[in-house]
């Protein structure tokens, strides 16, 4: 039934995958770069909430993975060479071994604690980069993925190719995230979230599922860290700040902390932000400042509204309330008692 249901969802993918082709050839430039950068935030999220929602570790550092990785494809593309493809899967290694330390430290923290140390990474693992000259400095490093093959033609602009290189690694690592959810390990991260003494006592290594938990997070987001600096050419401090792991969790919030199937609703909601911002500053006549500091309130807004009023997303939202009218259905198709016994 697994490997039927893991068949099902590569086909869905694949569908999904060809019409994103198709929808790339019909759009301008900046619905493309969009796209990309929409994929790129679906991998970033669900990163967050692999770890958060389904292992149960609060993070507020995936800021810092991401940018682990995005250092690590940039050191080995500009000083050995290698093609883009070992870059991104040199990304994925560097930021799991990150992760792994990190899980490994943090095993045993919980709550405020594993919040307020993954903080601290996020606001200690950029500024970093000034210390060592191959790491670029305030500048970064360029992170050049090449020009796209000739043999896509002429019209195969580059942000097309951002788009289809950050499209291929979303629907990828989506599937395979989605089927090791459904595995054996996916149900031991929800079993220690739940109840971690009751797991521990059917079994399960609680601590060594927590640091598989953050080791593969932190991998999924070097990814994306990787892929966010081939959108915008380089990998600097600045790309990396500690608003970007706060941005992250705003996304996983709204797409739904402990589901995957609302993942493209939050990465679509952190793109559209900044857009919806500069148009209602434009409309406002505001100042630089305001325009400046406008997305990232909008950000905190919806996280607030999301926690208030919808704390599972949307999606779970609507099949937790689709479950409540089915029951309701079945409990008036069932037929009411006899009252001849009792007559």
């Amino acid at each position: 039934m697994h490997k039927l249901k893991s068949v099902h969802h590569l086909g869905f993918f694949i569908v999904f995958g060809f019409i994103l082709f198709l929808a790339s050839n019909r759009v301008d430039e900046l619905r493309v770069y969009q796209g990309a950068s929409v994929a790129v935030f679906v991998i970033a999220i669900a990163s967050l909430i692999l770890l958060t929602g389904y292992s149960g570790q609060v993070s507020v550092g995936q800021g810092a993975l991401m940018a682990i990785g995005a250092y690590g494809a940039a050191v080995v593309r500009n000083e050995l060479h290698v093609p883009i493809l070992l870059s991104f899967f040199v990304a994925v290694l560097v930021a799991a071994a990150g992760g792994a330390l990190l899980g490994a430290a943090a095993a045993r923290l919980s709550g405020p604690y594993l919040a307020g140390t993954t903080l601290a990474l996020a606001i200690g693992i950029p500024p970093l980069a000034n210390q060592f000259s191959i790491l670029g400095g305030e500048q970064g490093l360029a992170f050049d993925v090449g020009n796209p093959p000739a043999s896509l033609g002429e019209d195969f602009t580059k942000y097309k190719w951002f788009f289809w290189i950050a499209a291929l690694a979303a629907l990828i690592s989506m599937w395979l995230l989605s089927n090791i959810l459904r595995s054996r390990y996916g149900r031991n991260w929800r079993a220690g979230r739940s109840n971690e003494v009751a797991a521990q006592l059917s079994g399960i290594n609680t601590v060594r599922s927590k640091i598989l938990a953050f080791t593969l997070s932190a991998g999924i987001a070097g990814l994306a860290g990787a892929l966010l600096s081939m959108t915008i050419g380089t990998v600097s401090p600045s790309a990396f700040t500690y608003y970007l792991s706060l941005i992250l969790l705003a996304g996983a919030f709204v797409s739904g902390i402990s589901t995957l199937s609302g993942v493209m609703i939050g990465a679509v909601v952190l793109v559209g932000i900044p857009e919806i911002a500069d148009v209602v500053a434009n409309r406002m006549g505001s100042s630089e400042n305001i325009s400046t500091n406008l997305p990232g309130f909008l950000n905190y807004a919806l996280l607030i509204v999301t926690v208030l009023f919808v704390p599972n997303g949307p999606v779970e939202q609507h099949h937790a309330r689709q479950a409540r009218k089915a029951a309701k259905k079945k409990i008036k198709s069932l037929p009411k008692p006899s009252m001849e016994g009792n007559t």
